[in-house]
């Protein structure tokens, strides 16, 4: 199971990187939480969140790339306008 073969050979090749498939024990019984999927489906909740991304209208994939660039800047520029602005105080002198 999981993405092995052909992915992760293309993706070494023409990237440089190596996947790191994390699996399900074959021991595990009933729901046990997989180490670092959490990441994953918070992302996927955060694209949802934002309307044009619930429904794949885009034909082209250049545009549907740039509407998640779009929709991960607006939650960033929320993230930042939330926190308040703190400037370290340098002493005089």
């Amino acid at each position: 199971g999981g993405y092995t073969g052909h992915l992760t050979d293309w993706t070494n090749q023409h990237f440089g990187l190596v996947l790191d498939i994390v699996r399900r024990g074959e021991d595990v019984r009933g729901f046990q939480p997989l180490p670092r999927r959490w990441v994953v489906e918070r992302s996927f909740a955060w694209f949802l969140r934002s309307r044009r991304l619930v429904r794949d209208y885009e034909r082209r994939t250049d545009t549907s790339e740039a509407v998640i660039r779009w929709s991960m800047i607006a939650l960033m520029n929320r993230r930042l306008a939330a926190q308040p602005h703190q400037r370290a105080v340098l002493p005089a002198g």
